[in-house]
């Protein structure tokens, strides 16, 4: 982060419970709160230490970036901890996200399959890379074309750090209010980034009961309808 960065994540409300059970609670993170904790007193505050000032045991098994906001699913048991990072870490997981981009999409539905690696020189920022990169795919759907910018389903395969965000400008298409990627005018379109985790699945860690989670944004609900 920025010498020039002030975190200042928002309080209300202080955490959004979509659903709860004695292995796991799922929340609904907002832009701007950092999912666990940066480094420094001043960056102490998170979605993972919200949730452990009443669930001392709760431990995050995948992460969303503090501009991102949507779905989280923390583990509340140990067991339930190891059980639900095994399911990210063999894909199990079925996860969607809705952003908004720049520009008039050539195509309404696509693949992309463009490897990723981190810009040692200009950490935390990612960048392609051919030769050396890791495997990153991200599948992306069209869901409304507007006059110079349009709303777009992502369905991540692999989940490498700011994939989605390198993948839509790869196409020449960056996400608005990307402070990290965006051009001066898709930056300056909107106050944050418009990148949502709207819809998660997975298993629940003891009976194995598939579970589903969605959660609305503050510029478009989880099915995909833009807020004015």
């Amino acid at each position: 982060m920025s010498d020039l960065f002030i975190y200042q994540p928002p309080t209300e409300p202080w955490l959004e419970v979509i659903y709860q059970d004695k292995d796991l609670i799922v929340l609904n993170k907002p832009s701007g709160l950092l999912t666990n904790p940066g480094r420094g007193p001043h960056l102490a505050d998170c979605l993972l230490s919200r949730v452990q000032q009443q669930y001392p045991l709760a431990q995050l098994v995948h992460r969303l970036d503090m501009a991102t906001s949507g779905v989280v699913v923390i583990a509340l048991r140990r067991k339930a901890e190891a059980a639900l990072k095994l399911q990210f870490a063999n894909r199990s997981v079925s996860k969607r996200y809705l952003a908004m981009v720049w520009g008039t999409l050539a195509q309404t539905s696509g693949s992309i399959d463009v490897p990723l690696i981190a810009d040692s020189e200009n950490l935390p920022k990612q960048k392609v890379c051919l030769q050396t990169g890791k495997t990153a795919v991200t599948h992306y759907t069209v869901l409304q074309q507007l006059t110079d910018r349009a709303l777009v389903e992502l369905r991540p395969v692999t989940g490498r750090s700011h994939q989605l965000r390198l993948h839509m400008l790869h196409l020449g298409h960056p996400i608005l209010g990307d402070a990290f990627y965006a051009h001066t005018e898709a930056l300056a379109a909107a106050s944050r980034l418009q990148l949502h985790a709207a819809s998660l699945q997975l298993n629940q860690p003891y009976n194995g009961e598939r579970l589903s989670f969605n959660a609305d944004s503050d510029f478009v609900t989880a099915a995909g309808t833009l807020i004015v």
